[in-house]
């Protein structure tokens, strides 16, 4: 086997944490020993081994000598709270350390390699780099922006509606993208929402799956006024302690006073967020938070769930980007198109 063989079953490795290990990246670790498989390991949560010391406890046979196979740089700080990685692989004498992507994070960045040449050690980095940064898109910006990963969720219908006038929506989508959508909600730290979208639809924001068992994110709203129903469910249910509220207004509210946060614009809000280590949020609603976070250029990702249905003179499901030049138009790539059939579901990044 070749090497992109082995990093990508790293890779699948690595996304069986997905969703479940924020805020740390996805990782997946192999080792090879005369040409065989002779342990695996992935970073299953926040706080537990990283993967290569999971595939080292997994080891049918001695390692020393053998290469292992990482998706991400391995750590070499005690700025956390599990051992640095790479002076275990050191210790365990391997031979080769193969790595998929560097790790951004300052501590590392390139620390890690260097700490396994001076020991005598191999290393070969860039094995599927792009593969690597696509899987951990979200653990890559934010250690570049300090911001979180936004990724906004639309529902709509083939002319770009998302309700009725009378502000009736449900429901524009059928079954399998309603289910769909709250798998998305899985894999995601917090949702946001705004006031209005609150006070309209009064929202759980939470995983409704059959057999879900993982945790249920965090639900942030944001307001400039502060006129919100504190009766609604995200301020009376037992999450309640989960919901963060941004608003412009000081307010009083029945939530901890450390969840309620006086901010002057958008970017307040998500610096503050990426410091309670949120760092990937799903953006539900609505049409004008779109708007305002398109026109900061704070979203990074769009999954776009397209109704085969036409409501007419409906409520827009993005309000306020007011483009004059068709050059100014924002363009997607890395367009990924499921069907949940009669839905189609599509998902792509911005044009760099």
């Amino acid at each position: 086997m070749k090497h992109e063989d082995y990093m990508r079953q790293a890779f699948a490795l690595s996304k069986r944490a997905k969703g479940q290990n924020f805020p740390n990246p996805l990782v997946g670790a192999v080792i090879v020993k005369d040409g065989r498989i002779i342990g695996e390991g992935y970073h299953k949560r926040y706080g537990s081994h990283h993967a290569e010391i999971e595939a080292i406890h997994s080891a049918t046979e001695s390692i020393e000598g053998s290469d292992i196979y990482v998706t991400l740089e391995p750590c070499c700080h005690t700025n956390k709270q599990t051992p640095p990685c790479a002076q275990r692989l050191i210790k365990e004498k391997f031979k080769r350390v193969i790595i998929s992507c560097l790790d951004p994070n300052p501590h590392v960045n390139g620390d890690g390699v260097k700490l396994l040449e001076e020991a005598g050690i191999e290393v070969i980095h860039g094995v599927l780099k792009d593969e690597g940064e696509k899987i951990n898109e979200v653990f890559f910006h934010s250690q570049k922006t300090k911001f979180p990963f936004v990724n906004l969720k639309l529902a709509q219908s083939l002319d770009g509606k998302i309700a009725l006038p009378t502000g009736e929506s449900q429901w524009i989508t059928g079954v399998m993208a309603r289910e769909h959508a709250h798998h998305q909600r899985s894999l995601h730290q917090a949702i946001l929402i705004g006031a209005n979208t609150l006070r309209i639809d009064n929202p759980k924001l939470n995983v409704r799956l059959p057999e879900y068992q993982g945790d249920q994110p965090f639900r942030v709203v944001f307001t400039k006024s502060g006129d919100l129903d504190f009766s609604s469910h995200l301020f009376t249910d037992e999450l309640k302690n989960k919901t963060i509220i941004y608003t412009q207004t000081p307010i009083a509210t029945p939530l901890l006073p450390e969840n309620v946060v006086v901010i002057n614009q958008i970017e307040d809000a998500l610096r503050d967020l990426y410091q309670r280590k949120i760092i990937n949020l799903y953006l539900e609603g609505g049409s004008t938070l779109a708007g305002e976070f398109l026109k900061r250029k704070l979203i990074n990702r769009i999954s776009l769930y397209l109704a085969p249905t036409i409501l007419g003179e409906g409520l827009p499901s993005i309000k306020g980007l007011h483009l004059n030049k068709l050059s100014e138009r924002l363009d997607l790539e890395n367009i990924e198109i499921e069907n949940l059939a009669p839905d189609i579901f599509l998902t792509a990044s911005f044009k760099r």
